[in-house]
């Protein structure tokens, strides 16, 4: 039997075989695990993370979406300030409902362009 875990790398590789991301506009990878939420900014170019941000990064009791939000607006902060304003959005395979959703919203409201 083929898991969820495994549909979803099928998805994310299938997608990651068209997104590419650049210094100017880099690569929104997101990772999400049962408790935490992980988002980076990548440059493929040069296989380096830009910005990052995490639910570790913050102090958080609300609801996972709530947080997931409140971390997209945390990266956005820091890619505002490394002078980045689009991105491309790779969801890692996830679709895009609940907390990925959330992410992308939050990251349109603080302004940057997906």
């Amino acid at each position: 039997m083929i898991s969820r875990r495994d549909n979803r790398i099928k998805r994310h590789k299938r997608v990651r075989a068209k997104i590419y991301g650049t210094k100017s506009r880099p690569r929104l990878s997101v990772f999400k695990s049962h408790k935490h939420i992980h988002l980076q900014l990548i440059d493929d170019e040069k296989s380096t993370t830009i910005v990052a941000a995490s639910t570790k990064d913050i102090e958080w009791k609300t609801p996972k979406k709530n947080v997931a939000a409140a971390v997209a607006k945390l990266l956005a902060e820091k890619a505002k300030g490394a002078g980045v304003t689009e991105v491309v959005f790779d969801r890692g395979g996830y679709i895009y409902h609940g907390r990925i959703e959330a992410v992308g919203k939050a990251l349109r409201e603080a302004g940057l362009k997906i």
